[in-house]
């Protein structure tokens, strides 16, 4: 391996870059018209435009992303996350095309990506599920068969859905053919698969999920639990690792199911297992990612390893050389994303010109970014401004950093308004502090104001 393509934009984009310059690889960027002016295409030793702004005619545009690589040589392609990361056709193309896809292989994308196929295959490998269906459901009849049997409120979900996307609770059985109709529709326009499935919903339980590594060989290990459950639309905004208050038995269980899942899959690369946890303490398998999380910058502050890097080397064929044995949290890290939305509005983005923009710096703190004091936070693209993690011994030291840094940050432009005090009177709820929090806190906030 010697020169990555990497197929995406924004602050993963840069960052994976940087990895690749450290690593002593050749970087190419690709970019739509929209991002011609980013850092990116600065950092580069090959930047490469691959079409207009609307990401299915750039980010999405397969044949042109391929035909780039061709163009620069490009031997591997890192995808990031979101676009075509978890798009099997994508790494079968690249795997056709003598290219090494970072990530796993096709046919385990194929698998793990298909929630219905996924969730069959880590109750087959002996991983607790919710309540709910296996196999997608056909009418709404047989929504209503299932939901009557396990009890309300369910989720109806997407089976190609992700991100926080294409999911419907539902709490009233008479509301329920319309919604399944809805989410049906809302699947096939964004995924373009209607199939769904249904699961138990839990209103307040703590999203936990776990970092994995595997290689080709066989090996694997977990970098520990990250605590994702303050989250708007179901979409994290504030993550955390350790988990606070999570017991180390049951951290070691939850653990040991997602290395045991994956394995079992022929996993291979940097993957996330996500879970539901109870307030029994019982856990529940979700979905596993298939790609670097945006959250990855928590695992990495508290283990000292960089992923991307672990991923571009087994992708390059190395072996793990990472043991679970000495694989020990260190501290505790915080990140959060600070999105260009208005809180107030039901958290609507707010795209435009930037003429102003300052970071915050200091101790233990890291900002993954690429946004500029002169930029444009386009309309087209997600909201994500940066994203701020902070390192500290201990977690009061590590909110006490966090406040801090969130202070120092402001971004100034027409229209252009940030989530940062919302993100602020998150860190100070009670039930944050006190690190009892779960996937209610938000709308506790929300309903409040």
């Amino acid at each position: 391996m010697h020169t990555v393509l990497i197929a995406n934009r924004g602050e993963i984009a840069l960052r994976v870059a940087r990895t690749c310059r450290e690593m002593g690889l050749r970087v190419v960027a690709i970019y739509s018209t929209e991002d011609r002016d980013g850092p990116l295409v600065r950092f580069a030793d090959k930047a490469v435009c691959v079409g207009p702004g609307p990401s299915r005619h750039s980010y999405l545009n397969l044949p042109a992303i391929m035909e780039a690589a061709r163009l620069t040589g490009a031997d591997a392609v890192h995808p990031g996350y979101g676009f075509l990361s978890e798009v099997s056709d994508f790494a079968e193309v690249c795997e056709a095309s003598g290219i090494t896809f970072v990530g796993p292989p096709a046919a385990v994308i194929d698998r793990l990506g298909d929630k219905s196929a996924a969730r069959a295959a880590m109750a087959e490998a002996g991983l607790p599920l919710l309540p709910g269906t296996i196999e997608p459901v056909g009418d709404a009849e047989a929504v209503a068969k299932v939901a009557a049997e396990i009890g309300y409120p369910v989720i109806v979900k997407a089976v190609a859905g992700g991100g926080g996307r294409g999911m419907q609770v539902v709490t009233d059985p008479d509301e329920l053919p319309r919604q399944y109709r809805e989410i049906r529709c809302t699947a096939q326009a964004l995924f373009g698969d209607d199939r769904v499935y249904v699961e138990r919903y839990l209103p307040s339980a703590r999203h936990i999920e776990v970092q994995v590594l595997c290689d080709r060989y066989g090996n694997g290990v977990y970098l520990g639990q990250r605590d994702c459950s303050v989250q708007r639309r179901r979409q994290k905004i504030i993550e955390e690792s350790p988990p606070p208050g999570l017991p180390a038995d049951l951290s070691e269980r939850i653990g040991s199911a997602a290395l045991q899942g994956v394995l079992a899959a022929g996993y291979v690369g940097a993957g996330t297992v996500e879970f539901l946890v109870d307030d029994l303490n019982r856990f529940y398998f979700m979905e596993v990612n298939c790609r670097i999380q945006v959250e990855h910058p928590v695992t990495e502050l508290t283990y000292g390893i960089d992923l991307v890097r672990e991923q571009l080397r087994i992708a390059g064929g190395e072996r793990l050389d990472l043991a679970q044995e000495d694989l020990v949290a260190r501290g505790v890290a915080i990140e959060c994303r600070v999105n260009a939305e208005d809180p107030a509005r039901g958290f609507m983005p707010t795209p435009g010109q930037l003429y102003g923009l300052s970071l915050p710096a200091g101790p233990f703190v890291r900002v993954d970014t690429a946004a500029t004091a002169s930029g444009r936070i386009s309309a087209l693209y997600d909201p994500l401004l940066a994203k701020i993690a902070v390192w500290a011994p201990d977690r009061p030291q590590a909110l006490a950093r966090m406040r801090r840094a969130l202070a120092e940050f402001s971004a100034e432009g027409p229209g252009v308004s940030t989530n940062r005090d919302f993100l602020l009177t998150a860190l100070d709820h009670p039930l944050f502090v006190a690190g009892t929090h779960d996937t209610s806190l938000i709308s506790r906030l929300t309903d409040s104001h």
